[in-house]
Formats: structure tokens, C-alpha cells, sequence
């Protein structure tokens, strides 16, 4: 009587027996043999539910087959497929057709197997208890450069550790095997990355991410670590602080070194080295008005007054020059007349500074004896200095007294600044304001004489200090 074989269920016929049936049982067994080794067939799943693949003796049965392909369904649960126990075979399993395959779990009726993790196609064997799955992770052998995609080593898939210098070939790290965003410090080895390393012209901003260099990846220079007082320092192409020590501190001191009050043009010489200049100025007062008993006048108006603070080269071997204007005191109204206005002092060619002079001192034929107070020139200006100090002093309208036009405060600037010369500027009369340069001519004082002319302006005047002292 035949038996079978255990794993492919062949008929094992004994001598003796099936007379005249041989050749078909025979044949049978061929056809069994045939579906085990380049079978393929179709399996409809179950959803949730189990579907048991089956081996009959000697006959065809689906478990037989070398590939079992899944149909086409969409696993919402879990799902089993089993093959009979007992049995040692290997297997194909096609479930590139199946949606959300990681529901389905293939195994042995009794025994163990695995769940799929894609939908893809899976090599296993059964060793008659448990269905085994033959994957690239239990695999021998290597996997060659070839074999890898371009970005499939991602941060994740690198042992910081494992990154070090021999790991890489000369110039093997090039733009694109880097991907921007995974270039962080955590992912180095220290000093795993040396020239040999890094082609010099892949090593561009845009493969560093933020904060990929720390104080390690740097490369030292020769400066001592510290805190550096008015600090001299050299840097080189790369901006790194080569050299420092501690500087001098300060800037060089200024220095009175210039002074004139002569009406005219000339040209002023810095001291070699000056690189800025500290000018006070004013122009020329305007010349009293002429008078009489009778008729009303006025005295000039002080020039404007400024403190103008002036940059200038000063190569060598020759220093800074420039040339400067005193301006001119107005002359004085003759007979019956106005005063003039007094003349713009200036600094620079393109003019750099500016002081205009003050207006004439007023006549006024027929005004009474007590308005010639207040027919004063009006007062110079000094546009555009650094600090303008001209007090207004000759308003026609601010009245007052005999020398109201000349405010004590605009007499103090100008005595601070240097601005006094002999008494005898003004009318030789000792009055505190005709000894200013600058300041507005008298007004005629001769009350007894039928007419007086009134008194020139004083001139303008000029003080440079240099910043020359160490």
C-alpha cells in the first residue's frame, strides 16, 4: 500500500502494488514536484479573518506552490494567512498588491511567523514547526556603494563615534553628499574631519548649518586669551585676531599755536602732524551812526562770533594750509549819516568758516534828542559753527542806556576768547567795549557840536588751537 512524503505529500508507492497505475501516479507526482518548485498561485485574503492554505496528498493544493500572490483587497485589521504544520518548504509571498500590509501576519497553523512591514515581496522558509523570514537584515555577505541611494545615510543611521578620519578617503566629502541641515557638531567625532578630508572648494556658507562651528572646530592663533585696554589689534584676511596688546589711550591735547586781528587776507601754516582744528572768529563791528543835539543815531552792531571745530589732512612731508580773511570794522556815518556794515571774516578755500559783520549804527534826522539809544546796527551772525556764541546787542528797538548795545555777556565771550587789544580801539573814551576786536563802532557822544561822525567798527580776529601735544 503507498505513503506519502511528509513535506510534498508525493505518493511513495511500494513494489508490488498499483499494477498498471504506476505511470499515472507517477506522472502525478512529476505535476506535484512541478508546483513546488515554479508554481504561482492567486490567494484571496481575509479581512480580519484567517485563511488557511492547504497540502492534500497527491493531489494539487495551493500551499504547494513555490509563490503565493495575494490579490488585490485593503486590510482594515489584523489578518492571518497559515501554511500546514509539518511541512519543510520555502516560500515566496507576493503582497505588493495589498494595502496596508502591516495587518497581514504569515505563519505556521501551530507554529510562529512574522508580520509584514510594507507591501512588498517576501522569501521565507518553514522548518516544519515555524515559518521563517529571509530578509537583507539576516542576510549574509555586503552591501556595495552601489547598492545605497545618495541621501539613504541620514544623521540617524550614524554612530557619532564611527565618523573619524580613516573612515573617509582624500576629497571624499564633496556639496553633494552633504545635506545642509545634518552638518551639526553632534554628528563628529572630535577632530574627525582633518584637511585631507574637506576638498577646499566644497567648504562653502551654504553647507554650514547655524551654530555648526563651535570654539573646538576653530584653529588657535597666537593671542593670549584676555581683556585688552584701549586695545591695538591686527586681523587678518580670514578675520581672525592675529596679534594684541594693550594701546595708548587718548587723543593728542589742543594747543593755542594761532592769532591775528589784521584786516585782510593771509594764509595760515598747521604744525606738522595736525590732523584738527579748534577756530574761534568774529568779523568786523559795524561803524557808529553820525549825530547831533538835535537828530537821532546809533552805534554799530558787534560782528558775529563762533567756535568752529575743523578736520583737516595733513600729509607729509607738508602740512595743512588755508587761507583766511579778517574782516574789517564798518567806518563810522559822516556828517549826517549811518554807519557801515562791517566786513565777514572767513576760514578755508571752499570757505569753511564764517563770521559776518555787524551793521552800521542808524541816523535819524529829525529825532528827538533822548532816540539816538536806540538806532543800534543789528548784530552779526556766524552760520553754521559748531557753537554759535553771538549775542544779539544791536537791536535798534531794545533801548536803554548808553551802552546798552554792548550786553555784558557778548563782552565776556570775547574777552574768553582772546579778542582785546588797546583801549584805544574804539573813541579813547575807556569804555569796557571798545577794547574788543569785533565789536560796532560809537555813536557820536559831542552833543555841543552841531555834527560828529560816529566811530569805525573794530576789526575781526581770528585764535586756531592745534591738536599737536601728546
Amino acid at each position: 500500500m503507498s505513503s506519502f512524503s511528509s513535506d510534498l505529500k508525493l505518493e511513495l508507492m511500494v513494489t508490488g502494488q498499483n499494477a498498471g497505475t504506476w505511470g499515472d501516479k507517477t506522472n502525478t507526482n512529476l505535476q506535484l514536484v512541478q508546483q513546488a518548485i515554479a508554481g504561482v498561485e492567486s490567494v484571496t485574503l481575509s479581512d480580519g479573518g484567517t485563511v488557511a492554505l492547504v497540502m492534500s496528498n497527491a493531489a494539487l493544493s495551493n500551499a504547494r506552490n513555490m509563490v503565493i500572490k495575494f490579490a488585490t483587497i485593503t486590510l482594515s485589521s489584523a489578518s492571518n494567512v497559515t501554511i500546514p504544520d509539518s511541512i519543510e518548504k520555502f516560500y515566496i509571498f507576493d503582497a505588493t498588491d495589498v494595502t496596508a500590509a502591516t495587518n497581514l501576519t504569515i505563519k505556521t497553523a501551530s507554529g510562529s511567523g512574522f508580520t509584514l512591514d510594507a507591501s512588498k515581496i517576501y522569501a521565507a522558509y518553514s522548518d516544519g514547526t515555524n515559518l521563517k523570514e529571509v530578509s537583507l537584515d539576516t542576510l549574509g555577505g555586503t552591501i556595495a556603494a552601489a547598492q545605497i541611494a545618495s541621501d539613504a545615510v541620514t544623521t540617524a543611521k550614524i554612530l557619532q563615534s564611527n565618523v573619524t578620519q580613516n573612515k573617509m578617503a582624500p576629497n571624499a566629502v564633496g556639496t553633494a553628499q552633504i545635506l545642509q541641515s545634518n552638518v551639526t557638531q553632534n554628528k563628529m567625532a572630535p577632530n574627525a574631519v582633518g584637511t585631507a578630508q574637506i576638498l577646499q572648494s566644497n567648504v562653502t556658507l551654504n553647507k554650514m548649518a547655524p551654530n555648526s562651528v563651535g570654539p573646538a572646530q576653530l584653529q588657535s592663533t597666537a593671542v593670549t586669551a584676555g581683556s585688552y585696554n584701549t586695545a591695538d589689534i591686527t586681523v587678518d584676511e580670514d578675520g581672525r585676531i592675529t596679534a594684541a596688546s594693550t594701546g595708548s589711550a587718548g587723543s593728542p591735547d589742543f594747543a593755542l599755536t594761532f592769532a591775528d586781528a589784521t584786516a585782510g587776507t593771509a594764509t595760515f601754516n598747521a604744525q606738522p602732524g595736525t590732523t584738527k582744528l579748534n577756530i574761534y572768529m568774529t568779523g568786523g563791528g559795524g561803524g557808529g551812526g553820525s549825530g547831533a543835539p538835535t537828530h537821532g543815531c546809533g552805534q554799530g552792531g558787534n560782528a558775529g562770533i563762533g567756535f568752529f571745530n575743523i578736520p583737516v589732512s595733513s600729509p607729509a612731508p607738508s602740512p595743512f594750509s588755508a587761507p583766511y580773511t579778517i574782516g574789517d570794522g564798518g567806518n563810522g556815518g559822516t556828517a549826517t549819516g549811518s554807519g557801515q556794515t562791517g566786513q565777514s571774516s572767513t576760514f578755508g578755500s571752499p570757505v569753511q568758516a564764517t563770521c559776518t559783520g555787524g551793521g552800521g549804527g542808524q541816523f535819524e534826522p529829525a529825532g528827538p534828542t533822548g532816540s539816538k539809544n536806540t538806532l543800534g546796527g543789528a548784530s552779526g551772525t556766524a552760520p553754521g559753527a559748531t557753537l554759535d556764541l553771538t549775542v544779539a546787542t544791536g537791536n535798534p528797538t531794545s533801548g536803554g542806556t548808553d551802552l546798552a548795545i554792548q550786553a555784558p555777556i557778548d563782552q565776556v565771550r570775547r574777552g574768553a576768547c582772546g579778542f582785546v587789544g588797546r583801549n584805544a580801539l574804539g573813541d579813547g573814551d575807556n569804555d569796557d567795549h571798545t577794547d574788543k576786536f569785533g565789536t560796532g563802532g560809537d555813536r557820536d557822544k559831542a552833543l555841543p557840536s552841531p555834527t560828529a561822525s560816529g566811530k569805525k567798527g573794530n576789526a575781526g580776529a581770528i585764535v586756531i588751537f592745534e591738536n599737536i601735544v601728546s
